[in-house]
């Protein structure tokens, strides 16, 4: 069976209550398909009109489902009237085996006829009729999918038009908070949260989520081996330090070993001045190839700013000491040394392999979402266009 490009759109609402992480979550276990794309909406009135404008005619056969939908659309992703400002949405791309299927079985019904939890309809979204008139007196259906390639492939060209206006960060949106104390940081969820179908990057977001921070903005990606050696740059400088900090005593300690009496340090000093830079480097290759599955001494340079073979998924949050607040629930660096709790306590396995990235400040922030070009993403454009275009 050929593959196929299945879409989520996850609606303002359960990204207001911060359910983001659970809902992608869900569709990462239970379909078995790969996240491919992923970028915040801050839809316009525009993109709101136009497809509430779709949905108001799409399935002829269940008029009331496409009258719910199209005004549940037009009310929900419309900017603010007073203000004009946006209200947050997430689109997420899923690639893979008989892909539309699959994601619109696992959404479930609006009606959600079971109301057990068993579809992400059922667990995230409601609706309540009158008992006595049958009006739909509340609606939320928590995600909006297609039913089909061809409904799929329409929507997404819909939504298509409108990513270089409407997507990448979103600023001002209507329930980010404002002022000279917001900061934007930037989390990168590493390589080893995406090579198997799991909760983990799912259930990160949620402990994110507790923190009250908001996401402006999202990119799924493969770092290039130029790219990494970029990002990770400064941390050659800091490799070094760490090595004259522990290598005196490491040396001293093996040459005991060896040759049966005590060895001081200190006279190993100068041995460290010159083994540090070869530390150094050997553990920034292993980072880079780790975040990009390629030993940039083994790279061609024609290869260097290919996108790698290891996924990553950057996240932005804003909020008032969002730098903080990201780095304390991230936990220490050393997963062995973060409080239990912390992200990397949870679901790091050393100081390299620990789960995720944040900045340390709003400046390095800056640069590192500059290097990722989070506000941009040509691939995700690119893959609606191969599929459906």
């Amino acid at each position: 069976m050929a593959k196929e490009l299945a879409f989520v759109v996850i609606n303002p609402y359960p990204i207001r209550k911060s359910r983001t992480g659970g809902i992608i979550a869900r569709y990462l276990v239970r379909t078995d398909l790969k996240l491919v794309g992923a970028r915040v909406i801050g839809a316009s009135s525009a993109l709101a009109n136009a497809y509430a404008d779709y949905l108001s005619t799409y399935d002829p056969s269940d008029p009331e489902t496409c009258t719910l939908l199209s005004n549940y659309v037009r009310r929900a992703y419309t900017p603010d009237e007073d203000t004009g400002r946006p209200h947050r949405s997430m689109l997420l791309l899923f690639e893979g085996e008989d892909a539309v299927r699959k994601i619109y079985e696992v959404t479930g019904s609006i009606r959600q006829r079971w109301c057990s939890g068993q579809t992400v309809r059922d667990t995230y979204g409601d609706m309540v009729r009158d008992p006595k008139t049958n009006h739909v007196e509340y609606f939320e259906p928590a995600v909006l999918v297609g039913p089909s390639t061809k409904t799929v492939g329409e929507m997404l060209n819909i939504w298509l038009k409108h990513l270089p206006s409407d997507a990448g960060i979103v600023r001002g949106a209507l329930d980010v908070p404002g002022g000279e104390d917001v900061q934007q940081t930037l989390v990168m969820l590493k390589p080893d949260n995406w090579r198997q179908p799991s909760l983990r990057a799912g259930n990160i977001m949620d402990l994110v989520s507790s923190t009250g921070l908001r996401i402006v903005g999202v990119k799924k990606f493969a770092m290039s081996v130029a790219q990494a050696e970029e990002f990770y740059g400064p941390v050659r400088e800091s490799l070094k330090s760490v090595f004259k900090r522990f290598g005196a005593d490491r040396a001293a300690q093996a040459l005991s070993r060896e040759f049966g009496f005590p060895v001081d340090a200190a006279p190993l000093a100068s041995l460290c001045d010159y083994l540090a830079p070869l530390f150094a480097e050997r553990e920034f290759e292993n980072i880079v190839e780790f975040m990009t599955g390629r030993r940039p001494s083994n790279c061609l340079p024609e290869e260097r700013t290919c996108p790698g073979t290891e996924e990553c998924l950057a996240i932005v949050y804003e909020g008032i000491d969002a730098v903080n607040k990201i780095r304390d629930i991230l936990g220490a660096t050393d997963p062995l040394k973060a409080r239990p709790g912390s992200i990397r306590r949870e679901f790091g396995t050393n100081i390299m392999v620990n789960a995720a990235h944040a900045s340390d400040s709003a400046e390095n922030a800056r640069r590192e979402m500059r290097i990722l070009d989070v506000m941009h993403d040509p691939h995700f454009e690119a893959l609606i266009h191969a599929y459906y275009a």
